[in-house]
């Protein structure tokens, strides 16, 4: 019996380098893939390897001139416009080839789960969320998932549902879809008040065609494990079962986690395998079995990423990495060459319990008072009563 699942990967995919001390550095990428190997979860997996989105494909989702600017700025660089320079995005050597690469690495995903050669699949690299239409966003040049889901729509989907756990609001798949009926983009993530993008507030819940299309759970700093995992519980479920789509789409960012350096909330490892393991089951519930998943931000590169990362491939393969597991001895020996200094966690858990105690409806604390402020926005778009925790 084969895997469940299909992975997506390939060196050149670490040619996305937004380089010098950009927090946003391929080598979380290249740690992950050497950890997911070294653990066995990759044994006897054929890893598929991406070619670059055609402009043609690309241009589902951005203007053809932003695509020309791109191609451009290596050799202009200082004014080219479309949010390209910027310290956040700035410009590298082959920025079209390499992003063209990253969103033919989600294509190749979506294509494997299209013609039933999988249930799920998993383009690591992928999850550059923020891009828009005509402009460079937030560490990201082109929008992997967007024109994947574009793409999925005209290839035998009529119903996708888009969760995003990064702890940036998932604005540009929000804002790609915000008026289309057949996509339902749900993102939990920091309050914008307090980070960036500064959007994904609970009143943000779609274009005329498709209010209640977009839903959004903005959680105050320090939010933990516990209390993440309540709201996201409180909220997607329900809206995925009224949704009833046909293929889930996750967007995996791991800058949730309490270590990251770009961001507050409070969660942990084991806070991020209890979210693959429940979308794991959502997808089997009320999607077919079809997830498509991707990676995202996550900026602590050598003490979490990695271990996130492997728990997320080995739960699409249905190789659930036991916590306790001891990082293996290469892997290990690795990280020291390149950062002698780091201090390495033992194991693949950070040791923090995940139970939590189901929202009941009432006001207990601020993320309860989000959880209220979200359903009543959109519960009742969906036929659901806001105030029953039982919807």
């Amino acid at each position: 019996m084969g895997l469940p699942g299909s992975v997506v990967w390939d060196s050149a995919l670490l040619g996305y380098d937004l380089g010098g001390e950009h927090p946003l550095h391929p080598i979380r990428l290249e740690l992950t893939v050497r950890l997911a190997s070294a653990l066995g979860v990759l044994d006897g997996v054929e890893l598929l390897v991406p070619e670059e989105a055609t402009d043609e494909e690309i241009e589902r989702i951005h203007d053809a001139g932003y695509l020309a600017a791109v191609r451009e700025a290596p050799t202009v660089g200082w004014d080219v416009g479309h949010g390209l320079g910027t310290s956040d995005n700035p410009v590298f050597d082959n920025m079209h080839s390499a992003s063209a690469r990253v969103v033919g690495s989600s294509l190749l995903a979506a294509r494997q789960i299209a013609s039933g050669t999988t249930k799920r699949a998993v383009s690591i690299a992928g999850g550059l969320h923020h891009a828009m239409r005509d402009h460079a966003h937030g560490f990201c040049v082109y929008n992997d998932l967007a024109v994947a889901i574009s793409w999925l729509l005209d290839n035998g989907f009529e119903r996708i549902a888009y969760v995003d756990t990064d702890v940036h609001h998932g604005d540009g798949v929000q804002a790609a879809f915000y008026d289309d009926p057949r996509v339902l983009t749900i993102s939990l993530h920091q309050n914008p008040l307090t980070l960036f993008p500064g959007t994904g507030f609970a009143d943000e819940t779609g274009g005329p065609q498709a209010l209640g299309s977009a839903v959004n759970v903005a959680l105050p700093p320090l939010t933990g494990d516990r209390a993440w995992l309540r709201a996201f519980n409180a909220v997607v479920p329900s809206l995925l079962e009224a949704f009833q789509p046909q293929l889930l789409v996750s967007q995996c960012g791991v800058d949730t986690h309490e270590e990251d350096p770009l961001a507050s909330l409070s969660l942990s490892v084991d806070g991020h395998r209890a979210i693959y393991r429940t979308v794991r089951e959502l997808a089997e519930r009320y999607a077919g079995g079809n997830w498509l998943a991707a990676g995202g931000g996550g900026y602590a590169l050598l003490r979490v990423v990695p271990r996130s990362w492997t728990h997320l491939i080995a739960t699409v393969l249905d190789r659930d990495v036991a916590p306790d597991s001891t990082l293996p001895n290469e892997w290990t020996r690795f990280v020291d060459r390149i950062a002698p200094t780091a201090e390495l966690p033992a194991t693949m858990t950070d040791n923090k319990s995940v139970d939590f105690e189901p929202w009941d409806g009432e006001d207990g604390d601020r993320v309860d008072s989000v959880i209220k402020e979200t359903r009543r926005a959109v519960f009742p778009l969906h036929g659901l009563d806001p105030d029953d925790p039982r919807d």
